[in-house]
């Protein structure tokens, strides 16, 4: 039904680029990288990865919720990131989850990788010292525990659920908020996802997969240089960090209130590959695409722009590629790559990619993708390698996750 549509109220991010939501987006229109030197661990020179997209540090101080005492037993970094975009985004909506409101405000925001820092910590500290975990170990290890953290922040009691799909998780949590504000059974939903993944045997287990970015030997590159989806002579994902928060709520809801909203969601689909654990599969891939196109009511040459997944891998971009020729035909709407720019932030980075692909759309701005080099086995002339105007009613959005989880979003410019 028309009014229990989902529409945006709000959103907020935090990635390599920044801890401002502004701040983000025009770094992003520059086409500035958010890539540098990894230093949250200490790693010598046989580590195989030495680059990452690092969130920069904020002050917390303006947030009661996380002063240190609050958070003395939080540990892991994706808690006080997700409360903290969870809280600007609910800010920025209008909304004020009230007792009577409470009921009807369903809580997806999820992690891919959670805090598995917690239990890496707690396995060093009983092998060097004998001492125990600290009781807080598992709650902090608990990957629904960040939904059900963000809940308690802003005391929502409706539907409470953590969607993990991979590198997809950002935007699975957005359908599944859809889903439950189509079927009547919340109002608004908090989504979104965060994931801080930057811990030492997970970085290097990318690596040893030939997922992450490793240097050519006796080749350093500048960090900056490293992520380049689609391009000649990619080699792999940079791996980063960060969270992304979006306020949906019914189109009903949001009308009734007087709350204002520029984008919606209007169409999605959800397929899986049962193929590999890892490698893409081009032909459900490609029903994704041409599912949630079909689903938003509209045709192929509708789309205005794709926010592509890319996350710079050989197999990954290609058979986006193909999945996208397939859907589109030889001519493909202008696309952006974000990842070139901020790197992959696992199961937060669609989110936060949704968030720049929102924003473009109010700015009329498709935002660049920086490091590409054509390939001469996949050319893309449709790639904006810098900041283009474009008028944006309809923008796809990709993602793709381990598993084979496909997840793709159509949104649509108020009109």
């Amino acid at each position: 039904m028309e009014n229990r549509q989902s529409v945006i109220l709000g959103y907020d991010i935090l990635s390599p680029l920044g801890t401002n939501t502004a701040e983000q987006w025009k770094a992003a229109n520059r086409g500035k990288s958010g890539i540098g030197p990894l230093t949250r661990f200490a790693a010598d020179e046989n580590f195989p990865v030495r680059i990452a997209g690092q969130v920069p540090e904020f002050d917390a101080s303006p947030y009661p919720f996380l002063k240190p005492r609050e958070m003395a037993n939080w540990k892991s970094p994706i808690f006080r990131h997700a409360l903290l975009v969870v809280h600007r985004a609910l800010e920025k909506s209008g909304i004020e989850v009230t007792g009577k409101l409470a009921p009807r405000v369903a809580v997806t925001f999820s992690s891919a990788v959670g805090g598995q820092d917690a239990v890496l910590t707690a396995d060093r500290r009983m092998r060097e010292t004998g001492k125990m975990p600290h009781p807080f170990t598992n709650p902090n290890s608990c990957i629904n525990m960040v939904t059900g953290k963000v809940a308690m922040l802003i005391g929502a009691t409706g539907p409470n659920l953590s969607t993990i799909t991979a590198c997809a998780t950002g935007a699975t949590s957005m359908i599944n908020g859809a889903m439950l504000l189509a079927a009547g059974r919340a109002d608004v939903a908090i989504c979104g996802a965060v994931d801080f993944a930057l811990v030492e045997p997970i970085v290097a287990g990318f690596a040893t997969m030939n997922g992450a970015y490793r240097h050519k030997p006796g080749r350093e590159e500048a960090p900056e240089a490293a992520s380049r989806p689609f391009a000649a002579g990619r080699r792999g994902f940079v791996v980063s960090e960060g969270a992304g928060a979006v306020i949906l709520a019914a189109r009903e809801f949001a009308e009734t209130h007087g709350l204002d909203w520029q984008t919606g969601l209007r169409g999605w689909s959800m397929t899986g590959d049962a193929h590999h654990f890892v490698a893409p599969y081009e032909p459900t891939v490609r029903r994704c695409i041409a599912e949630s196109i079909a689903d938003a009511g509209i045709c192929p040459h509708d789309i205005d722009a794709v926010n592509a997944h890319a996350a710079s891998t050989q197999a990954g971009d290609r058979v986006e590629n193909d999945a996208l020729r397939a859907v589109f035909g030889k001519k493909l709407p202008p696309i952006t790559a974000n990842k070139s720019m901020t790197g992959h932030a696992m199961g937060a980075s669609s989110a936060i990619e949704s968030v720049f692909a929102m924003e473009g759309m109010k700015a009329g701005v498709l935002v660049p993708t920086i490091n590409y080099v054509p390939d001469p086995e996949m050319p893309m002339e449709e790639i904006a390698v810098a900041p283009q105007a474009l008028d944006q009613e309809f923008v796809l959005k990709n993602a793709f996750g381990f598993g084979g989880c496909n997840a793709c979003i159509v949104f649509k410019q108020r009109t």
